[in-house]
């Protein structure tokens, strides 16, 4: 789910901060250790969190209409 590419550049700055023979072990440890925290999260996509607003928005118009539906229909009956 997360991205790959954001894993890979991590990777590359390890690489080019530690000396060579501890890079690629500490660069693999580092990148299945972030990868087992990543995927813990509950993290969405951008593109999810689009689609939610936009679904939000459409209900959140729905209910002011029905609001003004029920004010209308409040001011009709007979007051008691």
């Amino acid at each position: 789910m997360f991205s790959q590419k954001l894993l890979d550049e991590i990777a590359a700055t390890v690489n080019h901060v530690l000396p060579q023979p501890l890079a690629a072990e500490a660069s693999s440890n580092m990148r299945a250790a972030l990868q087992s925290v990543l995927d813990r999260l509950d993290l969405v996509t951008r593109e999810e969190l689009e689609v939610q607003e936009a679904v939000l928005a459409r209900t959140r118009q729905k209910l002011q209409e029905l609001e003004k539906k029920i004010a209308i229909l409040e001011q009709r009956l007979p007051s008691e």
